[in-house]
This record gives structure tokens, sequence and C-alpha cells, in this order.
């Protein structure tokens, strides 16, 4: 019990991390030909067009890992106050956000790009308190 309410922050962050990355990363999963033909669209006037199928393989491997991460971390913090997985999501979650902040500035959605750093603040703040 001291270790849950010795690191709520902690704890309520990898929360937060998990949910946001778990359940993008089954949408992903449960739904690839929309989510595929959605960012086609998004993409077709930019450099990246050709790479969406490869990108979002490549973002859905790292949000599923970052989300697990943060659960494993989650469980470690409460277990035996190890903050190594909490670190790792945190880490990994920041990369997928900097890559996605990437996409929608190349596609000129600057709304979107707006919207991921609503959720890179509290990733960053995870980060510091996890290292």
């Amino acid at each position: 019990m001291d270790n849950i309410l010795n690191n709520i922050t902690e704890l309520l962050l990898l929360a937060f991390l998990a949910i946001t990355f778990l359940q993008s990363g089954l949408d992903k999963a449960l739904d690839w030909k929309g989510n595929i033909a959605w960012l086609k669209g998004h993409f077709e006037k930019t450099f990246m067009a050709n790479m969406v199928p490869l990108n979002v393989g490549i973002i859905f491997a790292l949000e599923t890992i970052a989300g697990l991460f943060a659960l494993i971390g989650m469980a470690t913090i409460i277990i035996d106050g190890n903050t190594v997985f909490g670190f790792y999501s945190a880490i990994l979650s920041a990369i997928v956000l900097l890559l996605l902040l990437f996409g929608q500035r190349v596609a000129k959605d600057y709304d979107g790009a707006r919207t991921i750093v609503i959720y890179f603040i509290p990733t960053i703040m995870a980060l510091y308190l996890l290292k």
C-alpha cells in the first residue's frame, strides 16, 4: 500500500499512457484497413503517401509496447517500487508522440499536431518523475 500512495502520481500517469496507447494499438489491430484507408487520404499529398502501411505498422508496434510497459511499470511500482518499465514506457510514449507530431506537421494538420501536444505534456511529466 505504501508503494501505491508514495507513487500515486507516477501510477496515474502510467495508467494514462496505458489507456492511451493500448486503446490506440487495439483500434489499429481491429480496424487496420479503415485506419490505412483514412491515413492514405490524410497523407496523399506528402512524401509519406506510399509509406502509410509501414508507418502505421511501426506506430502500432511502438504504441503497443509502450502501453504494455506502462502496465508492467504500474505492477512493478506497486510490488517493489521499481520504476524501470514505467520509465521505458514514458520514453517510448514520447517517441511515438514525436513521430505522430511529425506526421501531422508533414500533412499540414496543425489542429491534429496541437492535439498531440496535449498528450505529450503528461508523457514528459511521467518521464521526469520516473527517471
